[in-house]
């Protein structure tokens, strides 16, 4: 079968599973995701031998070890998928429920209810957990989906979705309402990007390369971020203690991920520090990249940056470092370098905490707290199906409610309207 006949099928079948999903009750939706968990649970062997076909591949290959390390499942990262599952299952039910209902002068009474989007497009790279973890979701939230994972996970997540079909069949669910896209044929991303009429949104999960080509082939509406360019900035105010805490944090916990810090921003009167802070960043292994300033406070350890490092997203320990004048210079380097994605500030100056949570531009802003916060887990979302840095429908973090949509509810009893 040709591929974009394959994909349009595919899409046809989760329009029509949606409305079944749509309209199953929460202890249906609950015990998929439970009969899942209990299927995976049953099947790792078989899924620990599908990814094990996977890794080969990957290491005759020759990709690195951070990128074998994405693509790896073992039994501890199997437990957490099938916890995962269950937390999911204890959230409460993000669709159905009316909100605000008021009556209005006329007699009506006008409220909201969250709906489930319809058939989501899911578009991954690398991490197969990524098939479980955003079914679950999906479902949860009323909607089928579809998951295309890259090409070198395509045995780990063929498999996962065979298990995944036998857990909706369980409890009477159609298999259609969470697909594995079983081919690693590129065309297959392009066909999902073209069936508006079955697909409501794609969310992109990946490195820049797949983000840039959906944003622009898509006639589904995106939900995606670029870059993780995050900032840090240490204001006059600052503790330094919590500052140091939360630099070195921010940028050292993880390395390859969005919301680790990559710009560090310091107020001139804090430039006492930057010896000591960047000092702690060269033991965790971090190439310092300075303004003048900077590299005049520990010319031994930092280099000069370049114009493109303001903004560049390292992914990597490397982090650039800027002097600046104040609060307003700070947020005015985080308008033009920034991508929208997590800022944090530090001080124990309340006013300037509340002018920079007000006035930078992103997706999250923080204060006094690292930036490595910006998480669905972490924002009492259970889990995200990825971060939005656009403005329209969901930004952040995107959990349960950002899987949904709203509907209004009339309520009247006979009213006409004069």
């Amino acid at each position: 079968m040709q591929v974009k006949q394959l994909i349009t099928d595919m899409a046809r079948a989760a329009r029509e599973a949606s409305r079944i999903v749509a309209s199953a009750p929460l202890d249906q939706r609950n015990d998929a995701l439970l009969s899942i968990r209990d299927e995976i649970k049953r099947g790792r062997d078989s899924i620990l031998a599908s990814n094990e076909s996977d890794l080969e591949a990957a290491r005759r290959l020759d990709l690195d070890d951070a990128f074998v390390d994405r693509l790896a499942l073992n039994a501890p990262r199997l437990d957490s998928l099938e916890e995962g599952l269950q937390q999911v299952a204890m959230l409460p039910d993000p669709i159905g429920a009316t909100e605000n209902l008021r009556k209005m002068p006329s007699g009506i009474e006008v409220g909201t209810m969250r709906v489930p989007l319809g058939v989501i497009g899911i578009i991954f790279e690398s991490r197969p957990n990524v098939t479980v973890e955003a079914a679950a979701l999906c479902l949860k939230a009323g909607n089928a989906v579809i998951l295309r994972g890259g090409s070198e996970a395509i045995h780990s997540n063929k498999a996962l979705g065979e298990l995944i079909a036998r857990g909706l069949a369980n409890v009477g669910l159609p298999a259609a309402s969470a697909q594995v896209v079983p081919v690693v044929d590129r065309e297959a991303v392009g066909a999902m990007l073209t069936l508006p009429q079955y697909i409501d949104m794609v969310v992109p999960r990946g490195g820049k390369a797949l983000i840039e080509r959906v944003s622009e082939e898509s006639r589904v509406p995106v939900l995606k971020h670029l870059d993780g360019i995050c900032h840090v900035f240490i204001d006059r105010d600052a503790d330094p203690e919590k500052a140091m805490a939360i630099a070195i944090n921010a940028k050292t916990q993880r390395f390859g991920t969005c919301n680790t810090m990559e710009t560090l921003l310091v107020a001139r009167e804090q430039v006492a520090m930057l010896p000591r802070l960047v000092a702690a960043f060269h033991e965790h292994g971090v190439e310092v990249r300075g303004c003048p300033e900077s590299r005049h406070c520990a010319p031994e350890i930092v280099i000069s940056a370049e114009e493109s490092d303001w903004s560049t997203e390292y992914l990597a320990p490397v982090l650039s470092v800027r002097v600046v004048a104040d609060v307003g210079d700070a947020m005015a380097h985080i308008a033009r370098y920034g991508s929208d994605h997590t800022e944090s500030i530090v001080t124990e100056n309340i006013q300037t905490a509340e002018r920079f949570l007000r006035e930078v531009d992103s997706s999250s802003v923080m204060h006094n707290a690292s930036t490595r916060f910006a998480d669905g887990f972490e924002y009492g979302l259970g889990a995200e199906i990825g971060i939005s840095t656009d403005k329209l429908h969901a930004r952040g973090p995107v959990g349960l409610e950002g899987l949904t949509s709203r509907k209004y509810i009339v309520k009247g009893d006979g009213h006409i309207r004069q």
